[in-house]
Parts: C-alpha cells; structure tokens; sequence
C-alpha cells in the first residue's frame, strides 16, 4: 500500500499506453496510442500554479506548506488510428483538503455518481489544480481523491461544457490501469448524468 507522496513518486517516469475510446452518443469507437513523460514538480512550479489558482484563499500560506502537496508535470504524444496527433504538457498540483480552510469552496457541481467517495480507510480528498485543460484552454481546477488500500488516484474535471472522472490504479510497480468517463455539464446544482465518452488503457512503464 502506497501513501500519498509514494504513489507520486512510483508514477515518474516513461510510460506507454494504448487507449480504445467509446464514443456513446455518436455510437463511434476509438483507439490511441500514447507516450508520455512524468516528473516531480519543483517549489517554483508548485508556486506558479497556486498563484493562477481560483482557490478563495489567501495563496501565501499554501505556499508556505507547498511542500506538503505532491504535484507532477506531464508531456505526452498521442496519435490517433486516424493518424491525428497531439502533443502537450501540463503540470497538476493536489492540495488535501486538510490544508485548506474549510470555508473554501469552488463553484463546481455536484460529483457524478462514479466519482462520489465515502469515508474509506485513509481516503485523501482535495483540490486539483493544474496550469492547463486538456479539452480547453487555461487553468483547470477541480477535485480528487486517493485511495491507499487500491492505490488509486481520481481526477474529477470541470470545464464549461463538460465533467471529465480520470482514474489511475497502480496494480504494479510498472503497470497501470486507466479508466476515463465524459459527462456532458449539466445546469447548475444537477449531478452530470449524460456520459458522452469512455475511455480504457493499459499503462506500461519503460527505461528512459
């Protein structure tokens, strides 16, 4: 069983992985195959997404326990049996929610039920941060959850026009599972209900 900061740290690294995406309302079905490099983010990093954070906080005391949140920085190639490319790189920072005032609040609807948690055995939930979308341009804030026992780490998404439930399991030292839900957004205060895509990958580590 990892902790926090160990599940991070077994993540870094050179991975591999082919994905096959299901399309459900336009029926269509999808594979990909990407690489992509994982590093540890460093205090300045850590900083920087902090300040172009929304958190209604005041940012100069998490910077002071920065240190506490675990964080990486990704660069990926993925390329499309349609032979579409796209490459990107992003850094995520995640602040448990021990370390933030309780009265914090992010204007996000309410979880999907495949991203709500209970009160597992050491669960961590918090905020994710990270300095750039995937679907949309920017900083991306939302929320996540890590579960020990599993070794799982989940990353609830919010942009404007959708609500995307990322899951990563570490089933071994050098092999990932990965599941990822689309939802359409629903309005304010509903629950997303209406999936508009799903994801499945094997994630293989490599030597550098």
């Amino acid at each position: 069983m990892l902790s926090f900061d160990e599940f991070f740290n077994a993540c870094s690294g050179l991975w591999k992985t082919e994905r096959i995406y299901h399309s459900l309302l336009e029926g269509q079905i999808e594979r990909s195959y990407t690489e992509f490099r994982v590093d540890l983010i460093d205090q300045a990093q850590k900083q920087e997404i902090l300040a172009q954070s929304n958190l209604n906080v005041e940012i100069v005391k998490l910077i002071e326990q920065q240190q506490k949140f675990p964080g990486f920085a990704i660069t990926f190639d993925t390329r499309s049996e349609t032979g579409e490319t796209v490459s990107m790189s992003l850094q995520a920072l995640f602040v448990p929610d021990t370390y933030v005032p309780t009265q914090v609040t992010l204007d996000l609807p309410p979880p999907p039920l495949s991203a709500q948690v209970g009160l597992e055995t050491g669960l961590i939930k918090g905020f994710y941060l990270r300095d750039q979308g995937y679907s949309e341009a920017g900083a991306i804030a939302g929320r996540f959850s890590y579960q020990p026992i599993r070794q799982t780490l989940e990353m609830t998404t919010y942009y404007r026009r959708s609500v995307a439930v990322d899951q990563m399991r570490l089933v071994a030292p050098d092999v990932r599972m990965r599941t990822i839900v689309t939802y359409q957004r629903p309005q304010p205060g509903e629950i997303p209900t209406t999936i508009d895509l799903i994801g499945f990958g094997v994630e293989r580590r490599y030597s550098a």
